[in-house]
C-alpha cells in the first residue's frame, strides 16, 4: 500500500465519491447554522441536518464532503495520549433518499481496497447484531467470509439520539499488525488497543424512534457515513498516531523547533508538545470562520485552547509569542483543501498574536500567584483551591478554570468548582446592576465608548441605496472584536454608508450588509457622537472582519415608505399652521416604513371639521405634484428664506433645506420623495393631547392609507354578517335594531318592576315600630339590585316616614339594601352603619350614604338573622 499523504487522501476520496455521482460541496463553516444543539460543529453529517429532516431540499440527493470538526469532550486528555485530538477532518459521502445499503458498502470496499490500496484480508466488518441484511450484503456480495464479520450491540452498532431518525451501523475495522497489538491471546476486533482500528462508518437511517423506544420504518432512507481523513492517514502511512502523519509531522517538529527539544524523549514534554500541535491546528481553523476568542461559548473554547498552548510553551521553555509562527506552519499543510486559511492568514496571525500578548502580560504573575496559592494549601494541609482564590486567577489573570485545574492536577490538587461558579453568578449580578453607570457624558456606558474618537462615518445614502466600503470597527453585545461569526449579534461600522441612521424622528434603514463569504442583517442603523454610524444587527451567515470590502444593501421598499411618510409631515405641519393658526409648532415625530406621529403646541382637541380641512389641504398637495427640492446651505442664509426651524434644535453651519413646491420650506436632514405625487394618500387616524397644551396626530400615506380601508372595510362586513344585513343597509338595519332593543328594554323594566312587587306581595302589614319610628324588614325572592332600589323607593314613599331594610336571594347570592327618610336621619337613623352591622350575617360586606346603603353577601341562610339584627341596630340609632 502507497503511503499516500493527508492531502493527496482527501483528493482521492472526493473524486471517488463524485465519480459515482455525488455533488462534492466545500466544508461546511466550523459555526452552527440555525442549530442552537451544537456550540461547534463535530460530525461531517452536523451541518447536512435539514437536509436529513426534510427541512431543505439537498442541491443533490447523493452528496460528499470532506467536515471539519471540532469536539472537546476529552480535552483534558489531549496531550497526554496521542489518540486524542480537537481538531479533525471528517470524510463523509450521504445519500438523501436515493442508494442504500448496497451501494455504501460496495463503494466503501471499492474506495478502501481499489483506490487506496488496502490489503483485504486485513480489513473486518462489523454489523449491528440484528442486521441481517448488512451481514448478507458482506458476506455473499462483497465476500467477506462469515467469521471476518463481527455483531455488535446496540452499544457500538446503532445509531440514535433521542427521539428521531435513527439506524444500525456498519464499522470497517483495519488490522495493523502485531506491533500495534497488546500481545494478549484474545486481541481481536473490539480490543482496546491499537491493532485493530476503525477506519469507517456506514449509518443506515431507516427507522423513526418515538423517544419512547418504539421504532417505524422509515419512508426516506438515508445513508450518513463518516471517516476520519487524520485516522485513515496514520493507517495508510503506518505511522504511531495522528501526531506522526505527514502535516502534523510538520507542526509538530516545528514546536520542537520553538523548544529545542525532540519529541519522544520526555513522557512530560511529549504531552505539551502533542497538546499545542493539536490546540494551534484548532485554534488556526476557528479563527478562520470568524471565532474570536471571549469568555463565553465558542469564544471561550477558543480562549482556552489558545491559553493552554501558551501555558505549555512556557513548560517547555519557549520565549516570547510563538502562535503566529507555528499557524503558517498550520495553514501550508492545509491550504490545499483550505484555500481560505491562505487568504486569511494575516487576520489569523493578528488575532493569535493579540490574544498571546494578552496572556503574556497576566501569566507569569498569575503562575506567581498560583504558587502562592499551593503554597498556602500545603501549609494549611488542604487539597482544594478555593472557589474565591480560582475565580480570581480567572478574572484579574485570564486564566481559564480548566487551565488552573489543569496546573493543580499535576500536583495532586483539586478546585472547589461549585465555590468557582457561585463567584462568577456574584460578578455577573454585579455586573447587571451596573450596566446603569454612565460615561462622562452622563450617559449610559456602552460597548460604543470603547472606539476610537478618529472613527468616523460618512452618509451617502441620500442618492442610492446600495454602497461598497470598508468596515472599519466591529463590536460584539460586549466588546470591540475583529470578526463577527454566523449567528452572532453585534454592530459593524464602515466608512461610508448609504444606511440613514435614527435622527430628527426617522426611523433608522434595515436591510443587509455582505460579503462573498458572510451576510450580516441589519436590524437598526444608530447614530453616535464623533458622526459614527453604526449597523445593528446578527450575522445570518458565514463571517464579516475588519478591514473587509463589504456590499451595504438599504431595504429599498422600506426606504421608500419612510420618505412617504416624512415627507407627508412637512405638509401636514404647513397645514396645520394654515387650518389652527401660526402657533403650532412642531414638539416632536416619529418617522417609520408603516405610519407618522407629530406632535405639535396647540390649546385643545381638534374638531372633527379641522381634521377633515388638514387632511384635504395635505391631499391637495399632493395631487399637485408638487417638485420636492433639497439644497445645502448656510444656516443663516437658510432662515431668510424662511425655512421653518425646530425651536431649540442645534444645528450645524451648514444645513439642508427641503422644498416642497411654493407650499413648504424646512431645514430637514431627513430622506425624502422626489414628488409629492409619490405619497399617493394621506390619512389622519387619531388626534388626542398628550400634554398641557400639546396634540398628537397618528396618520398613514402611500399602502398603509389602502391597508386602513381594507381592514375597515372588512370590518364593516363582519359587523354587517353579525346583524344578517350587507354593509349598504347596515345602517338602516341598526336603527331598526336600536328601536326594536328599546322597546324591549323597556318592557323587561316594567316586567321586572312587576316580578319584584309580586316577590313582596302585600308586606305594609309587615310594618313595626321601633322607638316611634316605623321600620320595613322584608325578604324575597329572585330581585336583583335595580329591583331591589325600585321596591324600596315605592315602599319608602308609602311609609311616608320611616326606615326600608330589604333582603333579596338570588342565584344563591345575597342582595341587601336600606334606605331612611329625611326626618327620621334627623332622629339618628343612618342606611349606611345599619348595613355595616348586618353584612357579615349573609358573608359579605359594604355600605353607603346616611338615606340610602347596600351590600352582597353569599350566606343565603343568614338573611333572616341580618333582618333582626336590623331592628336592633335602628333601635340603638333613634334617639
Amino acid at each position: 500500500m502507497k503511503k499516500y499523504g493527508v492531502n493527496e487522501l482527501r483528493q482521492m476520496f472526493l473524486d471517488f465519491f463524485e465519480s459515482k455521482g455525488h455533488l462534492v460541496m466545500k466544508s461546511f463553516s466550523l459555526v452552527p447554522h440555525n442549530d442552537k444543539s451544537l456550540l461547534l460543529i463535530n460530525a461531517g453529517m452536523a451541518p447536512l441536518k435539514p437536509y436529513f429532516t426534510g427541512a431543505e431540499v439537498p442541491p443533490r440527493t447523493r452528496v460528499a464532503t470532506c467536515q471539519k470538526c471540532i469536539r472537546t469532550g476529552d480535552i483534558e486528555n489531549i496531550g497526554k495520549t496521542a489518540r486524542h485530538g480537537t481538531f479533525f477532518e471528517m470524510l463523509g459521502n450521504f445519500s438523501f433518499g436515493d442508494y442504500f445499503k448496497h451501494e455504501a458498502i460496495a463503494w466503501s470496499w471499492e474506495f478502501l481496497t481499489q483506490v487506496v490500496g488496502m490489503d483485504p484480508d486485513r480489513l473486518y466488518p462489523s454489523v449491528y447484531l440484528e442486521d441481517d441484511e448488512a451481514f448478507e450484503i458482506w458476506n455473499k456480495e462483497i465476500g467477506v467470509p462469515a467469521e471476518r464479520i463481527f455483531r455488535f450491540g446496540k452499544e457500538d452498532n446503532f445509531w440514535e439520539h433521542g427521539a428521531g431518525p435513527c439506524g444500525p451501523c456498519s464499522e470497517i475495522y483495519y488490522d495493523r499488525g502485531e506491533k500495534y497489538g497488546c500481545g494478549k491471546p484474545g486481541c481481536t476486533v473490539g480490543c482496546e488497543c491499537d491493532r485493530y482500528i476503525e477506519i469507517w462508518n456506514n449509518v443506515f437511517t431507516q427507522f423513526e424512534n418515538d423517544g419512547e423506544g418504539h421504532y417505524e420504518t422509515l419512508k426516506q432512507k438515508n445513508i450518513d457515513t463518516g471517516m476520519g481523513l487524520e485516522r485513515l492517514a496514520t493507517v495508510v502511512q503506518d505511522v504511531d498516531s495522528i501526531f506522526d502523519i505527514d502535516t502534523l509531522e510538520a507542526l509538530r517538529n516545528h514546536v520542537c523547533e520553538f523548544a529545542k527539544t525532540q519529541y519522544k524523549v520526555s513522557h512530560e514534554k511529549d504531552v505539551s508538545i502533542r497538546l499545542i500541535t493539536d490546540h494551534i491546528r484548532s485554534a488556526t481553523f476557528m479563527i478562520s470562520d470568524g471565532i474570536m476568542p471571549s469568555n463565553e461559548g465558542r469564544g471561550y473554547v477558543l480562549r482556552r485552547l489558545i491559553r493552554r498552548a501558551a501555558r505549555h510553551g512556557r513548560l517547555l521553555g519557549i520565549e516570547g509569542k510563538f502562535l503566529a509562527e507555528l499557524s503558517k506552519t498550520v495553514i501550508e499543510g492545509s491550504k490545499d483543501g483550505y484555500p481560505e486559511l491562505d487568504e486569511k492568514k494575516e487576520f489569523i496571525f493578528k488575532v493569535l498574536t493579540q490574544e498571546e500578548d494578552k496572556f503574556n502580560k497576566t501569566i507569569d504573575q498569575g503562575l506567581g500567584i498560583l504558587s502562592e496559592m499551593e503554597a498556602q494549601m500545603t501549609k494549611d494541609g488542604i487539597k482544594e483551591l478555593s472557589g474565591k482564590n480560582a475565580f480570581t486567577l480567572y478574572d484579574t489573570y485570564g486564566f481559564p478554570l480548566d487551565l488552573t485545574k489543569e496546573i493543580l492536577e499535576e500536583k495532586g490538587y483539586t478546585i472547589d468548582e461549585a465555590g468557582f461558579k457561585a463567584e462568577m453568578e456574584e460578578q455577573r449580578e454585579k455586573a447587571r446592576k451596573a450596566r446603569g453607570v454612565t460615561n462622562y457624558m452622563g450617559a449610559d456606558a456602552t460597548v460604543y465608548d470603547e472606539i476610537a474618537a478618529t472613527v468616523t462615518s460618512e452618509f451617502v445614502g441620500y442618492d442610492h441605496l446600495r454602497h461598497t466600503s470598508k468596515v472599519t470597527v466591529l463590536t460584539t453585545e460586549t466588546e470591540l472584536t475583529e470578526a463577527l461569526a454566523d449567528g452572532e449579534k453585534g454592530t459593524i461600522f464602515v466608512e461610508q454608508t448609504p444606511f440613514y441612521a435614527t435622527m430628527g424622528g426617522q426611523q433608522g434603514d434595515t436591510g443587509v450588509i455582505t460579503t462573498a463569504e458572510g451576510k450580516f442583517v441589519v436590524e437598526d442603523t444608530i447614530k453616535l457622537l464623533g458622526g459614527k454610524i453604526g449597523h445593528v444587527g446578527h450575522m445570518e451567515s458565514g463571517m464579516i472582519k475588519a478591514g473587509d470590502e463589504v456590499t451595504l444593501s438599504v431595504d429599498e421598499q422600506k426606504r421608500k415608505d419612510t420618505c412617504k411618510n416624512h415627507s407627508a409631515t412637512h405638509l401636514l405641519q404647513k397645514a396645520l399652521k394654515e387650518v389652527l393658526g401660526s402657533h403650532v409648532e412642531q414638539k416632536g415625530s416619529l418617522v417609520t416604513p408603516d405610519r407618522l406621529r407629530f406632535d405639535f403646541a396647540h390649546f385643545q382637541a381638534m374638531t372633527p371639521e379641522e381634521i377633515e380641512r388638514v387632511e384635504a389641504i395635505v391631499n391637495e398637495e399632493i395631487s399637485r405634484n408638487l417638485p420636492v427640492c433639497t439644497q445645502v446651505m448656510k444656516l443663516e442664509e437658510a432662515k431668510k428664506t424662511g425655512a421653518m426651524a425646530l425651536f431649540g434644535e442645534k444645528y450645524e453651519n451648514d444645513v439642508r433645506v427641503v422644498s416642497m413646491g411654493d407650499f413648504s420650506k424646512e431645514l430637514c436632514g431627513g430622506t425624502h420623495v422626489d414628488n409629492t405625487g409619490v405619497i399617493t394618500t394621506f390619512k389622519i387616524v387619531s388626534e388626542a393631547g398628550i400634554a398641557a397644551g400639546v396634540r398628537r396626530i397618528e396618520a398613514l400615506t402611500g399602502k398603509g392609507v389602502f391597508a386602513y380601508y381594507k381592514e375597515a372595510e372588512a370590518e364593516l362586513a363582519e359587523a354587517a354578517k353579525v346583524v344578517k344585513a350587507t354593509p349598504a343597509n347596515l345602517l338602516e338595519k341598526l336603527h331598526h335594531l336600536m328601536a326594536e332593543l328599546k322597546a324591549v328594554q323597556s318592557e323587561n323594566e316594567s316586567l321586572k318592576s312587576k316580578l319584584a312587587k309580586d316577590a313582596l306581595g302585600d308586606v305594609m302589614d309587615q310594618v313595626t315600630e321601633v322607638k316611634g319610628v316605623k321600620m320595613l324588614a322584608a325578604k324575597m325572592q329572585d330581585v336583583d339590585m335595580n329591583g331591589l332600589r325600585e321596591l324600596g323607593d315605592q315602599l319608602k314613599e308609602k311609609l311616608g316616614s320611616g326606615i326600608v331594610v330589604l333582603a333579596s336571594v338570588k342565584d344563591g347570592k345575597v342582595n341587601l339594601l336600606a334606605m331612611a327618610t329625611d326626618d327620621v336621619m334627623k332622629k339618628g337613623a343612618h342606611a349606611g352603619n345599619l348595613i355595616k352591622g348586618i353584612a357579615a350575617l349573609v358573608g359579605g360586606g359594604g355600605g353607603g350614604r346616611p338615606n340610602m346603603a347596600q351590600a352582597g353577601g353569599k350566606n343565603p341562610d343568614g338573611v333572616d338573622a341580618a333582618l333582626a339584627k336590623a331592628k336592633e341596630i335602628a333601635e340603638s340609632q333613634i334617639q
